[in-house]
């Protein structure tokens, strides 16, 4: 059985990178960030019932989710941020579960990395067959999103408080990919790790 491994991290800690990197070298990767896009796309009933819970003026002047506006709500409200996880997880889970399904069933892919950046938090880390953290130092993650999204400190803080401290995260994982680094030193790290997983879970091109 192909093993599927847990890929997470930090905000801004450089999972993105990592995970495109892992699918231009024969890894399948299953992308959670880019299902909960999917999920609340126009016309689906996910975006109808966050709508219904939040109101119009989430939405932007095209009809699609206005993301700024909406995580501007709910990193202020912790109540909001469980309604609005209520709507999005089950419907990203069931997607995810579909999408992991299919990349196990394909020959040209021997390990599947489900990339989603909560894994730790609401305690799905042990269901994968191993665990990899992408990290970088705190300061980095906040230079990173002050630079990338343009946030304010004050923002910044509260994007963080609604995670583990990557510490944690550190502290759950099998494998743990710096990327405190130049973008050559996190290219040695993914592949050191990717190497790994491949000789742990894969014999000889078959699965272990």
């Amino acid at each position: 059985m192909k093993p599927v491994v847990g890929l997470t991290g930090g905000i801004a800690s450089g999972k993105s990178t990592v995970s495109r990197w892992l699918r231009e070298h024969g890894a399948g990767v299953v992308d959670a960030d880019a299902i909960a896009r999917g999920v609340v796309a126009p016309g689906t009933p996910g975006l109808s019932r966050i709508v219904q819970r939040f109101g119009d003026e989430v939405l932007s002047a095209d009809g699609t989710l206005d993301r700024a506006r909406l995580g501007a709500i709910v990193f202020t409200d912790a109540n909001a941020r469980r309604d609005l996880n209520a709507i999005t997880h089950p419907l990203i889970a069931a997607e995810g579960a579909r999408q992991t399904v299919s990349l196990l069933g394909d020959p040209s892919v021997d390990v599947v990395f489900y990339d989603a950046a909560l894994l730790v938090e609401s305690g799905q880390a042990g269901a994968f067959a191993a665990l990899v953290v992408v990290a970088c130092t705190a300061e980095q993650q906040r230079d990173r999103l002050r630079d990338r999204d343009h946030l304010s400190d004050e923002e910044i803080d509260r994007r963080l408080a609604a995670q583990l401290p990557l510490a944690e995260k550190v502290a759950a994982a099998d494998y743990v990919i710096d990327n405190s680094g130049p973008r050559e030193a996190l290219v040695a790290e993914a592949s050191r790790v990717l190497q790994a997983l491949r000789d742990r879970f894969v014999v000889g091109g078959s699965e272990a």
